[in-house]
């Protein structure tokens, strides 16, 4: 005689979700980019915008013009190689010395420059006795 209080499909059994091996997961590639990264800050380049206020100095400012294919020093064309080269030859012109405090250097840019120019550009001054100000 059959038994009327049973099914004939047995009960499922309800499956517990682990989350070890997610965690696992998520540690492991938490690791992975953490070891993968640099936090150091390589290639800084300190800009600050021009301000007003300050007193004119007693040096005469040097202006230098960025284009996107060209550079030019006080209306004289150069290189980015030959820049170091043509600013020491114009603080020697200037007679600067260790006691006067550096010249200004004014920067303007072209509305074709790109971004990378102008850094490729501020890290060839990084080494200057200039103080480089770039105009807006």
């Amino acid at each position: 005689m059959p038994e009327t209080g049973r099914s004939l499909v047995p009960p499922r059994r309800r499956s517990v979700l682990s989350l070890t091996s997610l965690i696992d997961v998520i540690f492991l590639l938490l690791l992975f980019f953490m070891l993968s990264s640099t936090f150091s800050r390589q290639g800084e380049v300190e800009l600050a915008a021009a301000g007003g206020g300050a007193g004119a100095g007693t040096a005469r400012p040097v202006f230098l013009q960025l284009g996107p294919e060209d550079l030019t020093l006080n209306a004289t064309p150069v290189t980015l190689e030959e820049l170091d080269a043509a600013l020491a030859a114009l603080a020697a012109a200037a007679g600067e010395g260790a006691e006067q405090e550096p010249a200004l250097l004014l920067v303007a840019l072209r509305p074709e420059v790109t971004a990378q120019r102008l850094i490729d550009l501020l890290g060839a001054l990084r080494q200057s006795a200039y103080r480089v100000q770039v105009l807006s």
